[in-house]
């Protein structure tokens, strides 16, 4: 029997339409209200428009638009018609909103405060728009199809194309304006991944302890967790032992260590950062 997809709802639809309408004007807002003003450059497309707004004076709305165009369309194929769409929707809303912003005074003009303001609300509105579906930079659809190509890493491609716009940031504005632009890329660039992947990490946890049943029943008992065997074998001795696997919120992590060496001060315990948990039942089971 074919088992059939999940098709999005009206509802979730217009969540990810309302999302990545404000996470697009939070964007434009960053740029025009707190970085563009102060000389200040993104990465990416953003940063290239940033530059060619200042050679032409032209809008930067106008070149925010143009020149993601011809990379959607490059990578259709490869990023598929729903993020096209959504990508393409997104552009369009910055664009917009940054021309309608284009006269509003700036917010400040101490650039440390519009490095520190205009990187978070930048991650912000980008972090939004990624996590629903979208992009707001043709750069990553080029990093990803050189990905497939020459089998370098997409984040290492985003950063060398990087390189070369703030060192051009530094001829068109001035090279204090570059290192600026550094700094609001690198809170912007760590903002978006608390955006995308939620402040509340999660941990993989792997135990290995001969007392892995009362371990395993204690985690359940006493946290609520679900735990799962697996066998596995040793590499040294050749014995069979089971290890006990197990997903838990990073503030549950002291709680879990101090059960498992309550029962086995010698258990070996390996734990791993989680972005995400998808699929299953993480939620927790009533403890008694």
């Amino acid at each position: 029997m074919a088992r059939t997809h999940k098709k999005m709802t009206w509802l979730d639809y217009l969540k990810k339409f309302v999302f990545i309408t404000i996470g697009a004007i939070l964007m434009a807002v960053a740029l025009e209200i707190f970085l563009v003003p102060n000389a200040i450059v993104d990465g990416g497309v953003a940063g290239i428009s940033i530059m060619l707004s200042k050679i032409t004076s032209l809008p930067l709305g106008i070149f925010l638009f143009v020149l993601n165009i011809p990379f959607l369309i490059l990578g259709y194929k490869q990023i598929g018609r729903t993020f096209t769409i959504s990508t393409l929707y997104g552009i369009s809303v910055m664009s917009v909103t940054t021309a309608w912003l284009h006269h509003v005074p700036a917010f400040t003009d101490e650039k440390l405060l519009a490095v520190l303001f205009g990187g978070l609300i930048l991650g912000v509105g980008v972090g939004l728009v990624i996590r629903f579906g979208g992009s707001l930079d043709g750069i990553e659809i080029v990093a990803i199809l050189l990905s497939k190509k020459f089998r370098f890493p997409v984040g290492q491609i985003i950063m060398i194309i990087n390189v070369f716009v703030f060192i051009g940031a530094g001829f068109v504005f001035t090279w204090d304006s570059a290192m600026y632009s550094i700094f609001a890329y690198y809170i912007a660039f760590k903002v978006i991944d608390i955006v995308v992947e939620g402040l509340n990490e999660s941990k993989s946890v792997t135990i290995i302890s001969n007392e892995y049943e009362e371990v395993a029943q204690a985690i359940m008992d006493r946290l609520g967790r679900s735990t799962t065997f697996i066998y596995a074998k040793g590499g040294y001795k050749k014995e069979e032992i089971q290890m006990i696997y197990c997903v838990v919120t990073r503030l549950e992590l002291a709680k879990l260590k101090t059960i498992v060496h309550e029962i086995d001060d010698r258990a070996f315990i390996a734990i791993e950062s989680v972005s995400d948990v998808l699929g299953g039942n993480f939620q927790k089971n009533n403890i008694h």
